[in-house]
């Protein structure tokens, strides 16, 4: 095993996240002997999620490990998450030793037999999968995991290992051999069709996820041309969200005054930089819908005219950031830029009333978040799927890519209550986490943050009920049902596995905690009575549930404008 190991330092794996189990204890031992930092779970799933944020934060490979039958099957909500969100995640989990098969063996898994078949071939959950069954395919898997990670949209990859072939020694440790990596850019005819499209009309930039590493290049394309700025919640801080320019957030926890600017400026074309526009990036709004086309760019040519089929789409495979230098050097000198026609939605914004029995308004905890934790640090801050998700798409701004992790599509629950254990001890310094109470008490790796002493810190959002769901069903005009929660002191439960806390109860007690969770060194948790009432700025997202989208038959029975 110390082969495979090897390989995996060669590809920049730097760190692996996973829980041990005796089949696949062997791979295990080599990997604790190894330079590779070795961090043991208490949750397959949460070592998974937190090895997907932590190749997303760290902007590199990771790691988990999984034993067999339900080690392996607990691992694959988060490997789905790690293909969802676009990070670069190679599992490896114990298979059956071919001995042993077909006879009844304690939690029997491989290639053809387990509870979940087709594991290890690729297909949509891994980009890559291969059950090793003799040393010499090490090379062929060395070879593929070389290409796959330098995927720039991200790549997951699984190898099986029977327990036989892990205490076989290989002959040699493979060579990485791939020399270099030219990513996809757009031929000169393309370039020349976008300079058509966009040089001579009005024109709105759509950034997403798969431009974060070409923020210079945005910033310079709007500099150029006076383009206003768009933004799907997980593009957040590509562009800043205090420059002028920039109109609002697209989608879950979007803006409306976003729609109504691009109602009122009707702009002919739309650049979309990196965003596939589903629900969770567009709420598939019309209004969002340019008067003439998208003009679409991603690596991927699967997101083109997914989203909005019946759109007119220019579509133009290419990495972002090549595609926009070529876009730059052949604008014409002579074109135009836009008049400046901003739509400003300024600070988080605060309600006059105030909040009954002293509980906190979840718009006044965000501008305390955005007041300590975003201005005055350097801290990532990840946002759970839930209301959570809601009030930090909507309220927080950001200035720089990368400091923002939300998963608006995908949207496991737990993802950031795990994750953010990943993303602190891949970056080595904060990294704050917006969960609901209901997702901490689904899963938490509180225990394995405070035994590697990872900066992680929970904010929780504590109203004692799955809020989402609840205002979800009243706003479908159903009575709530099975939404409530046990009141749950969760300073408690995080002094009880070692870690330290705050309970808020009222708003002025905010701040003060909040410095508290950013001062202190190790895992730190700050538990906020939130009061349940005040809606979460939800959008479209329940008629895009409930009700095709443009459904006025449904729009008008629930009374919707």
């Amino acid at each position: 095993m110390d082969a495979l190991v090897q390989c995996l330092r060669q590809l920049g794996v730097r760190q692996a996240f996973g829980v041990v189990g005796a089949a696949v204890a062997p791979f295990c031992e080599a990997l604790a002997r190894s330079s590779i930092e070795y961090l043991h779970f208490r949750h397959e799933a949460g070592a998974a999620f937190a090895a997907t944020e932590a190749s997303l934060a760290g902007d590199r490979a990771t790691l988990v490990f999984a034993t067999t039958g339900p080690g392996l099957t607990n691992a694959l909500t988060g490997m789905a998450a790690a293909r969802a969100e676009g990070a670069t995640v190679v599992l490896v989990s114990a298979s059956t030793s071919p001995p042993q098969r077909g006879r009844g063996a304690a939690q029997e898994t491989h290639a053809s037999v387990g509870p979940v078949p087709g594991l290890c071939s690729a297909g949509p959950l891994f980009h890559y999968a291969l059950a090793l069954e003799h040393p010499s395919e090490l090379h062929q898997a060395a070879s593929r995991l070389a290409c796959g990670v330098r995927r720039v949209q991200g790549f997951v990859a699984h190898l099986s290992l029977p327990v036989s072939m892990q205490r076989v020694a290989a002959p040699a440790a493979p060579h990485v051999g791939l020399a270099s990596w030219h990513w996809p850019t757009a031929p000169g005819a393309a370039i020349d069709e976008c300079v058509r499209l966009l040089a001579r009309s009005p024109f709105v930039i759509w950034v997403g996820h798969g431009a974060r590493r070409a923020s210079d290049r945005v910033r310079q394309l709007v500099d150029l041309t006076g383009a206003p700025v768009m933004c799907s919640p997980r593009g957040k801080g590509i562009f800043s969200e205090k420059d002028p320019r920039f109109i609002g957030v697209t989608g879950l926890g979007g803006h409306a005054e976003l729609e109504s600017f691009m109602r009122e400026a009707a702009p002919q074309n739309v650049l979309v930089l990196g965003t596939r526009m589903g629900e969770g990036s567009s709420s598939w709004s019309a209004s969002l819908g340019p008067r003439g086309c998208f003009v679409h760019v991603d690596v991927d040519p699967e997101a083109f005219g997914a989203a909005y089929p019946g759109a007119r789409t220019v579509a133009v495979q290419a990495e972002i950031d090549a595609f926009l230098r070529a876009l730059l050097a052949a604008w014409p000198a002579d074109a135009e830029r836009q008049p400046s026609r901003p739509t400003r939605r300024g600070e988080p914004r605060k309600s006059s009333e105030r909040a009954p029995a002293g509980a906190v308004r979840p718009r006044v905890l965000m501008a305390e978040v955005q007041h300590v934790v975003i201005d005055r640090s350097d801290a990532v801050v990840l946002a759970e799927s839930g209301n959570s998700f809601a009030w930090a798409n909507h309220c927080l701004q950001f200035e720089r890519p990368g400091r923002y992790r939300t998963s608006p599509s995908f949207g496991a629950m737990g993802q950031m209550a795990t994750g953010v254990v990943g993303a602190a001890l891949a970056r080595r310094g904060k990294a704050v986490a917006l969960v609901g109470d209901g997702a901490m008490l689904m899963l938490n790796e509180l225990s394995s943050a405070v035994q590697y002493q990872a900066d992680a810190v929970w904010v929780v959002l504590n109203d004692a009920r799955y809020n989402m769901c609840h205002q979800g069903m009243q706003a479908a005009g159903w009575e709530p049902f099975g939404t409530a929660l046990p009141p749950t002191d969760f300073v408690a439960l995080a002094r009880a596995v070692g870690a330290d806390g705050m309970r808020v109860e009222r708003e002025p007690e905010l701040r003060a905690a909040l410095e508290a969770a950013m001062r202190a060194r190790g895992p730190f948790l700050v538990d906020v009575r939130i009061e349940v009432d005040e809606l979460a700025p939800l959008g479209a997202r329940n008629r895009t549930l409930f009700g095709a989208p443009g459904d006025l038959t449904w729009d008008r029975a629930r009374g919707a404008p």
